[in-house]
């Protein structure tokens, strides 16, 4: 049986590695278009960025690992068709057949036209994305951001850790409102402008302001990555729609991480998550139930931020359907040493849960979600 793996991410690492650990000894081919073997991309905005740790420690494995196992990595390779019928798949003029195929192409940031036009933007994707910002980040530097969701919010952090001068616009008017609703979005308001941010909400950023940055970030977003998927007929709708097993309409393909549009069976809905353990539980599963498992994906979404002095890990989803109450308990101010948790309640059941700065009570507030409250 040969397995073809199109992606050079988290997700696409982590299956491969649970391929080759469960026992998996066939042909094993994995196209990334990136010059780099799978790397993860949470630590491009986080740990690379504060100059913590090189761009290496966001591999999954070394270029040797993949020699050592078998694995036929094709770096700089970009995937130009997929044939569901003939069971192949092109690249670099090559067609190459699989008996099980997994799509793992992530998503691509939405980009900002205007910015583009009047400026040279980063959107924050790719190692070369961080290791160039990075060596921007100086003392004085002027650093315009737009957007203040999960990456532009991180990048603001290690900009003024770095000595920049931040603005931040955004449309909304709070950070990550969308996500958190207003009551925890305002600690994260707080948290930024203590730590001298000049936060602009419910604005929205003018070409001039733009033009005069040293350092103009856009981070609006991103869609999934789905052309593929779509010319070859395989059912799209935000993602690649795949069922509680991460199959695809098609028997022999599987979609995971970013770009896959999952039916949860524990959530009751669909659901698309961008966050990194997804990748890596996604990716496990995928990897068993292409070697014939029919194992459901029912592991609920999970994501962390490290701001300042400040950690943060959520639980759960709130859903389109939103919340009744959210129960705050502990001290919000973070930006002075404050830890607090946070518990999202709809129809007297926890759907989201979050700690910030309390470690101690990780265990706990995870294992809320889903009961009476």
């Amino acid at each position: 049986m040969t397995i073809v793996i199109i992606g050079g991410g988290l997700a696409a690492g982590t299956a491969v590695t649970e391929l080759r650990e469960h026992g998996y000894d066939g042909e094993l081919v994995v196209f990334a278009a990136e010059q780099h073997s799978p790397y993860e991309r949470p630590p491009l905005s986080k740990d690379v960025l504060l100059g913590k740790k090189g761009v290496d420690a966001a591999l999954v494995h070394d270029a040797a690992w993949y020699a050592e196992h078998d694995v036929q990595l094709r770096s700089g390779t970009r995937v130009t068709a997929i044939d569901p019928a003939a069971h192949s798949v092109t690249a670099g003029g090559e067609v190459v057949h699989y008996d099980r195929l997994l799509i793992a192409t992530g998503a691509q940031p939405r980009h900002f036209d205007v910015a583009d036009r009047v400026a040279a933007p980063v959107y924050l994707r790719t190692m070369e994305d961080s290791a160039g910002l990075k060596e921007r980040l100086t003392p004085g530097a002027k650093v315009v951001i737009v957007g203040a969701g999960w990456i532009g919010l991180e990048v603001a952090a290690a900009a003024r850790l770095a000595g920049a001068d931040v603005t931040v616009y955004e449309v909304a008017e709070l950070p990550l409102v969308r996500v958190l609703g207003p009551e925890v979005a305002q600690v994260f308001a707080d948290l930024h402008r203590a730590h001298g941010v000049d936060l602009r909400l419910g604005t929205v950023v003018t070409e001039a302001e733009m033009a005069a940055a040293d350092v103009l970030v856009v981070g609006v977003g991103a869609a999934p990555d789905t052309s593929l998927a779509e010319a070859a007929g395989l059912a799209t709708d935000n993602g690649i729609l795949v069922d509680e097993t991460l199959r695809t309409d098609d028997p022999d393909i599987y979609a995971i991480g970013d770009v896959a549009n999952h039916d949860h069976p524990v959530l009751g809905r669909r659901i698309r998550v961008e966050h990194w353990d997804t990748a890596i539980e996604q990716g496990k599963v995928a990897a068993r139930n292409l070697l014939g498992a029919e194992e459901p994906y029912t592991h609920l979404p999970y994501f962390f931020t490290d701001q300042y002095d400040l950690g943060m890990e959520y639980f759960g989803s709130v859903g389109p359907e939103g919340y009744d109450r959210v129960d705050i308990e502990g001290d919000t101010d973070v930006a002075n040493g404050g830890a607090f948790r946070a518990y999202w309640v709809s129809g007297g059941t926890v759907v989201a849960a979050m700690q910030a700065n309390d470690w101690d009570a990780s265990d706990a507030v995870r294992d809320s979600v889903g009961t009476a409250r």
